[in-house]
């Protein structure tokens, strides 16, 4: 029987997911034209109402393996990350689609070489958002097994070598951990929550790295009362993982509910299904599975199936 924050969480990444998959590419004033209310259907992909992508698949994959072994196995990770690809497992349809490049090569690469430590590439190109879309699992993973933060850290930064190496996609999935340890143990509002676990990810940080230069690209977060006040047009809501970062905790850190919050990420255009799943899964964790949207849990693909791996 799992925590009840396991389908607080995940249920949030996908509901996200599935919540921006129609206006994704989308700018911000394209999205304005016709602004997101509420699940809908179509749009990019042209798919029902409900329909999720590779960052809740590649979340499923990751949530699949914990659930066999209950422990975290980097090659079993991969090899369902190979099905997903290739067979279209943990998909809606029975195929894989919205595929990242850093992800695809990274599968590839553990496809030859069947060495998953070493199938994400460590270049500074590689710094797109495709393992902070899918570190929940591991996140709660560790908070789950009440590891020490150095070894939670040093696992959630191998789940996300396994596509993304480079330290600053890295730093990215450390600080979600903390963040989202904190909303599970902290007190006070989700802001509150979320600077704790901040403060607690930047000291470890500090302490961690050696060389701090890619610790610098996240300056903007770590005083979110200050950050709370950034007008909407200095925040990026692109594929790179600190625009993605710093627009989910913005769009938290501004609203008042789940619904408001996710709302306010997908509207905010471009990624709009990352930024509103990774967005979502801290949603979930401090408002709960019922402050979800009747609606639009109604809806979600496969939803019997993903909540089943939740209990």
């Amino acid at each position: 029987m799992k925590n009840t924050f396991w389908k607080n969480g995940i249920m949030g990444v996908v509901v996200g997911d599935a919540l921006g998959c129609p206006v994704q590419f989308e700018d911000r004033a394209q999205v304005a034209k016709h602004p997101v209310t509420g699940m809908r259907g179509h749009g990019t992909f042209n798919l029902p109402v409900g329909s999720w992508t590779d960052d809740s698949s590649l979340t499923l994959a990751l949530l699949d393996s914990i659930n066999r072994l209950d422990t975290i196995d980097y090659t079993d990770i991969m090899n369902n990350f190979v099905k997903w690809l290739d067979k279209g497992e943990f998909t809606p349809y029975g195929y894989a689609y919205d595929i990242g490049w850093g992800t695809m090569q990274a599968i590839d690469r553990y496809k030859h070489l069947k060495k998953p430590l070493k199938s994400g590439s460590d270049n500074e190109r590689n710094n797109g958002n495709g393992s902070l879309m899918r570190i929940m699992p591991a996140c709660l993973f560790c908070i789950d097994k009440e590891l020490s933060d150095a070894e939670a850290v040093d696992i959630i930064q191998n789940v996300s070598s396994l596509t993304h190496a480079h330290i600053r996609a890295k730093i990215a999935c450390g600080l979600y951990y903390f963040m989202a340890k904190a909303i599970l143990t902290g007190s006070g509002s989700l802001r509150d929550r979320l600077q704790q676990g901040l403060d607690a990810g930047f000291a470890f940080y500090n302490r961690y790295l050696v060389d701090k230069e890619n610790l610098t690209h996240y300056l903007r977060l770590q005083d979110l009362a200050k950050f709370a006040d950034t007008p909407d047009d200095l925040i990026r809501s692109s594929g790179y993982v600190v625009d993605s970062l710093e627009a989910a905790v913005w769009c938290l850190i501004t609203t008042d509910s789940f619904k408001e919050a996710l709302l306010k990420a997908v509207n905010l255009g471009e990624d709009t299904d990352t930024v509103a799943a990774i967005a979502g899964g801290l949603a979930g964790l401090f408002y709960g599975y019922d402050s979800i949207p009747a609606d639009w849990l109604e809806v979600i693909q496969k939803r019997d199936w993903i909540e089943d791996m939740l209990k």
